[in-house]
């Protein structure tokens, strides 16, 4: 539901990505006039990225061209590959545009991906952050939001993590670099004035998932009769969030005006699960027995994750409800019909 505000004009990074994509979906069927951006890097395969913003209305032939605006054939959204390292070409953007908030999801992702090429996450997590910040301070918007990540709170015993703990010793490039984002969105609220949000997503997973994260992994490796990769032996938790949850909490944040400058917020499930017991939910539903390979805890990783958001609950009226036996079934269904299973 829109508020009274006139923030019609929303810009949302990283549109052909998995949060993205339900992002901009939501927010066209609440009225919004959407602007995704994406570089449709090769992370993992740029078709799913391409049959992603598809479903907006976004044909591949179009939005394969850098710096090309693409309108979508179905409704009133937006496209342009366009890096966000472009000094040049981002700040044309924004003021043709003239957007009234921004919701940035465009990073490089993954832990694992950020020890072997740690170049790709200061490109786009550090200087393509540092270059949106300065748009937003240069041409008026309102608020800004942005995703940060649980992995900030590293090998923290205390559980649930909370956003008061201390985050000074992060495990990974990728966690040190949502940690920056965190420390230079304050420091642009300070300066500037505007308003920025940060949300500490919790491991998101739902129908058009990325192929790297363990959703994904094992159902596409039970499906084919590979074995899984369980690390550390399956001694570990996550608080697994299904996405609609996710989205109904950002767009609660985008519909809401922020009580202070600078808000940190975690969004999660709050409820941790197993790993085996999250793998045995997935045999169940295909009906299959995975061939599990048992292996030691990789760099990076951490055993445990669980998400207090009380502070999301209080301000924003947060609630997440769906299932692990709902949200399973869901991915499943999609993974079945997308690849023809």
């Amino acid at each position: 539901m829109r508020t009274s505000l006139e923030n019609k004009n929303i810009l949302v990074t990283g549109a052909a990505g998995f949060i993205g994509y339900h992002l901009c979906k939501k927010l066209i069927v609440e009225g919004w006039s959407v602007f995704g951006l994406d570089n449709i890097n090769d992370y993992y395969d740029p078709q799913l990225k391409f049959d992603r913003i598809k479903e907006l209305g976004i044909l591949k032939e179009g939005a394969q061209k850098y710096n090309s605006i693409c309108q979508s054939n179905l409704n009133s959204f937006q496209f342009i590959r366009l890096n966000l390292e472009d000094r040049k070409q981002l700040p044309k953007l924004f003021e043709n545009q003239q957007f009234d908030k921004v919701v940035n999801l465009a990073a490089q992702a993954g832990v694992r991906y950020s020890i072997e090429n740690p170049e790709a996450y200061i490109d786009s997590n550090i200087v393509g952050f540092a270059n949106l910040l300065e748009c937003c301070r240069n041409y008026g918007i309102k608020h800004f939001i942005y995703a940060s990540s649980s992995s900030v709170y590293g090998q923290n015993l205390k559980m649930p993590f909370s956003v008061e703990d201390n985050v000074d010793h992060p495990i990974s490039l990728y966690a040190a670099t949502k940690k920056s984002n965190e420390l230079m969105a304050y420091t642009y609220s300070h300066l500037y004035g505007f308003k920025t949000t940060g949300l500490r997503f919790f491991t998101v997973y739902g129908p058009w998932g990325r192929p790297d994260m363990a959703m994904f992994l094992f159902t596409d490796a039970i499906i084919k009769g590979r074995p899984i990769k369980v690390f550390n032996r399956g001694n570990q938790e996550r608080d697994f969030t299904y996405i609609t949850d996710i989205i109904e909490g950002v767009l609660k944040v985008i519909n809401q005006e922020p009580k202070q400058k600078y808000s940190l917020y975690n969004i999660g499930n709050s409820k941790p699960v197993k790993l085996m017991g999250f793998i045995n939910e997935i045999e169940k539903q295909l009906e299959l027995k995975a061939k599990k390979d048992m292996l030691p805890k990789q760099p990076g990783d951490v055993s445990r994750t669980w998400a207090d958001v009380e502070g999301l609950k209080t301000d924003f009226h947060y609630s997440p409800s769906i299932t692990i036996e709902e949200g399973v079934k869901n991915f499943i269904d999609w993974y079945k019909d997308y690849y023809k299973y």
